[in-house]
């Protein structure tokens, strides 16, 4: 592999953001081959030992992306004695990889799992403000009272206050309606918190998209891997680089690959079309 700067590879490996490696290597914390690295240096992961804290980082690996349908009462992460089950369980790839868009227990929809350390970091990092894009089922038909305090912002329980927000009814379904709900921000059970303060209890809740990543024809527990178009549109989305003309541009080119592994272990269950 070719040498990189050593800030951008300790991103890759899942340090942080650049910025923050640069304060790691200017407080002497990483070595390179046993001696202090400096700010501008250059190494090659495949070749050099590169060590922060005393721990070594693993050796270049391949990349991996996959797309995922997150099942209700699946955790998102693993957790150590927990025996419930997550869904690196319903993933039979070796290696560790970082779950991009928690969802809670009773959730369900798109995560995006890779072993991409810097664009974890950008699409979870809060400054960054990437949009996700969930259908919300609630109990009842919302008045359009609801709807704007919705859309203005709720301060929550813990007195976090939501920002604004993108909320739109999409169909009516019996007494309640499915929801259209577009946010920049993932405060823990955030849409679930305001439904409550608002009366209008969830009562089911799809992710169908994070940036510009779509769950696209995934059932429920079924993952595949990205495709080439998809990386790439993620990473220029990462880097604030993507943009509708270029999306546009691309959209004829995107396609989807079939799973390599699909589980069929649960039920599939279809979500409301757009």
């Amino acid at each position: 592999m070719a040498e990189e700067r050593l800030q951008k590879l300790l991103a890759k490996a899942g340090y942080g953001s650049r910025r923050a490696n640069e304060e790691l290597i200017a407080n002497g914390r990483v070595l390179v081959n046993g001696k202090p690295a400096f700010l501008g240096m250059k190494a090659d992961p495949a070749t050099d030992e590169i060590v922060v804290d005393g721990t070594a980082i693993p050796k270049a690996e391949s990349l991996i992306y996959i797309a995922m349908y997150k099942p209700r009462g699946v955790l998102s992460d693993q957790a150590a004695n927990d025996p419930r089950r997550n869904i690196r369980d319903l993933i039979d790839i070796p290696g560790h990889l970082f779950t991009v868009g928690r969802l809670d227990m009773d959730s369900e929809g798109l995560v995006l799992l890779t072993n991409d350390g810097e664009l974890t970091n950008r699409l979870t990092h809060p400054r960054y403000g990437h949009e996700k894009e969930y259908s919300v089922l609630v109990a009842s038909r919302p008045d359009d009272e609801q709807l704007d305090i919705w859309r203005r912002g709720v301060v929550l329980e813990d007195g976090f206050r939501t920002s604004p927000t993108n909320v739109s009814i999409h169909r009516w379904q019996g007494k309640g309606a499915w929801l259209k709900v577009i946010m920049k921000e993932g405060h823990k059970r955030q849409i679930r918190e305001i439904g409550k303060m608002i009366g209008l209890p969830i009562v089911k809740l799809i992710r169908i998209r994070i940036a510009t990543l779509r769950l696209g024809t995934l059932k429920s527990g079924e993952w595949r891997y990205l495709t080439t178009d998809e990386i790439e549109q993620l990473k220029l989305s990462a880097d604030g680089k993507y943009t509708p003309t270029v999306r546009n541009a691309r959209r004829k080119n995107v396609g989807y690959q079939n799973s390599r592994s699909p589980i069929s272990k649960y039920p599939n269950k279809k979500s409301p079309r757009k």
